[in-house]
């Protein structure tokens, strides 16, 4: 019989963003997108992601296309159809919070170029960190969708996420997603959460739900069936694994009955046919990790988290310390109020983890980032924080508890001047704004006519990983999660000795340079501390700033050098007191732990 039109399903394809994501490195380009956009238009689905996420990074910095160009090309090539992006709130799509003004008109641009549905979310659920881009998309007249990010833990419970639902609506959302990054949701979850939220609020609930456990479409059916009408799949061709639901699968699945997508499965697979071929072109960027396992119901450390810590190790020699760092992950954590480990706190969790083994003692050297969570920068922690770690952090210094962007100033004009003729239009003011050194080295490379894509590697079989004999595995317990990590094997490329880590259920294998020569005092040729008075570094990194000159007298303690590791800034030390005898470094230096960088005397 014909469905009832009230509950037909609407579904998102997201081949053209998360799906690429998920398992190719978000490496697909646009030339390869716009050829299959006319078959993509006329299929009828309810909306295309495809902007956001780390598409705006992965254009700028592998692919040297502009974002924005992308945007417009596909707006124009999928006239009939609406397109959606994923905003991270107040952080859009950088690795920081920006000032209101930023966001206005990134928003803004974004529904010029062409976004139609904006689906906001916070890493830390904290729904201040919406408003500003809420009220930006209503602004624009778009579609503005609360997301709720699903996770696990002590604090997050069901009464928490009907509450968030309803003041989402209260602030104008006009969809409620439920975002289960990782795929932590079970069927009879989904259907526990559907129900509550669909009786919570009058507006559409969206599942979006990653298929790394192999149970998404069942949560989707589950969902469909408590009061869910509006679903993201991918097509097939990069469905499944750490993507998602198969697009064909659900419509096949719902077809006949009241909820019928009225999709075409004969349309969808000539869409699949093409996808297929143009993943063969980024067979490089595959793992065998990306495949569908059910463990990650009991591991949600995510894979971006163990990439970090993977380089952080390996640019030290310090891979043997691995153990450590994975017991101390949980314990920063805790004392951190159990802040889900997603972007950006994953990083800040992570490197702070780090830096407590290698420096021998906990919190010994506190990143900055770390000390601007505990002062309320990035929102409210989703528990209590363990306040002798506050303390020893920031000391007296109060904490933030407004909205943080509050004690931000308007940035827009100034980012226009520091940018100057280099931006050619406001987008490129944005691209800067989200990436300062990398969009200023796009946007210069732009006009000196040098920019160049990253080739497409070879997956020829001589270039793929040479694994060696059973993997090294490591199992650890988080609040009663087990997590669940191997060493895989090692290869070479050329002659460079490569190591490859896995996490089970992350995007992506960890390959990283086994660096045998290592002595401590890197390359750069500078001497290796071996006095009171030589300033070094406890991790690998970039100097952001250098806070002395020569001649200046300094005291035992007084921060001397900033510097730079995974988007995470740490402050380095004076260790005694005494005048600076010479400074070895300067702004944008690489330095590895060991090497001199200041002599005090």
């Amino acid at each position: 019989m014909s469905p009832k039109q009230p509950d037909r399903v609407h579904v998102t394809d997201v081949v053209l963003r998360d799906g690429h994501q998920s398992l190719i490195a978000t490496r697909m380009r646009t030339e390869d997108m716009l050829p299959i956009c006319p078959q993509l238009d006329a299929i009828g689905f309810h909306s295309l992601e495809v902007w956001g996420g780390a598409t705006f990074d992965a254009c700028v910095r592998f692919l040297k296309e502009d974002p924005w160009e992308r945007l417009r090309s596909l707006k124009e090539a999928l006239p009939s159809t609406p397109l959606q992006m994923l905003l991270r709130g107040q952080n859009l799509l950088g690795y920081r919070h920006y000032a209101d003004d930023v966001v206005e008109r990134f928003v803004a641009r974004s529904a010029e170029n062409g976004i139609d549905i904006f689906r906001v979310f916070d890493a830390l659920n904290d729904l201040r960190n919406l408003e500003t881009a809420m009220a930006a998309v209503k602004a624009s007249g778009k579609h503005a969708q609360g997301t709720l990010c699903y996770t696990v833990s002590p604090v997050h419970t069901l009464a928490m996420y009907v509450d968030q639902a309803r003041r989402l609506v209260e602030m104008g959302a006009d969809s409620i997603a439920i975002k289960d990054m990782a795929g932590l949701l079970t069927p009879y979850a989904a259907e526990e959460l559907v129900a509550a939220l669909s009786e919570a609020v009058d507006v559409p609930i969206q599942l979006h739900a990653h298929a790394t456990s192999g149970l998404s479409a069942l949560c989707q059916l589950k969902a469909i069936e408590a009061g869910c009408r509006h679903i993201d799949t991918c097509n097939s061709a990069f469905a499944g694994g750490t993507s998602h639901p198969s697009t064909e699968s659900m419509v096949a699945a719902l077809q006949g009955t009241g909820y019928d997508t009225g999709l075409d499965l004969e349309a969808l697979k000539e869409v699949g046919d093409y996808f297929r071929e143009v993943r063969g072109k980024y067979a490089a960027f595959e793992s065998e990790f990306t495949r569908e396992d059910v463990s990650v119901q009991i591991n949600q450390v995510p894979g971006g988290m163990m990439s970090n810590l993977a380089n952080q190790l390996k640019e030290q020699n310090a891979l043997g310390k691995i153990r450590e760092v994975f017991a101390e992950i949980p314990r920063v954590r805790a004392d951190l109020g159990y802040p889900p480990l997603v972007t950006p706190t994953s990083q800040i969790v992570g490197t702070q983890a780090v830096m407590n083994v290698l420096t021998g003692e906990r919190y010994k050297s506190i990143t900055n980032e770390v000390k601007r969570y505990l002062l309320g920068g990035y929102g409210h922690p989703p528990a209590e924080v363990n306040e002798t770690v506050r303390r020893q952090a920031i000391g007296n210094e109060p904490v933030e508890e407004g909205r943080p962007a509050d004690s931000l100033s308007p940035e827009m004009t100034r980012l226009t001047g520091e940018i100057g003729e280099l931006a050619e239009s406001e987008e490129d003011v944005l691209t800067f704004a989200m990436f300062p050194d990398l969009g200023r080295d796009y946007l210069q490379g732009r006009r000196d006519g040098t920019l160049s894509p990253e080739p497409l590697p070879s997956a020829e079989p001589a270039e793929r990983p040479v694994t060696e004999g059973v993997p090294t595995e490591f199992v650890i317990d988080v609040h009663g999660e087990s997590y669940e990590v191997q060493i895989t094997g090692v290869g070479r490329t050329g002659d460079k000795r490569q190591v490859y880590l896995t996490l089970d259920g992350m995007p992506e294998e960890v390959v990283f340079e086994a660096k045998d020569d290592y002595v401590g005092g890197g390359e750069s040729g500078r001497a290796k501390a071996s006095a009171p008075g030589h300033v070094t570094t406890s991790m690998p990194g970039n100097i952001v700033d250098v806070l002395v000159e020569v001649g200046d007298a300094v005291e035992a303690g007084q921060a001397v050098l900033i510097t730079e590791a995974m988007k995470m800034e740490t402050e380095v030390h004076a260790r005694v007191a005494g005048s600076v005898k010479a400074v070895h470094v300067s702004r944008g230096d690489r330095v590895t732990p060991g090497e001199v960088l200041i002599e005090i005397e």
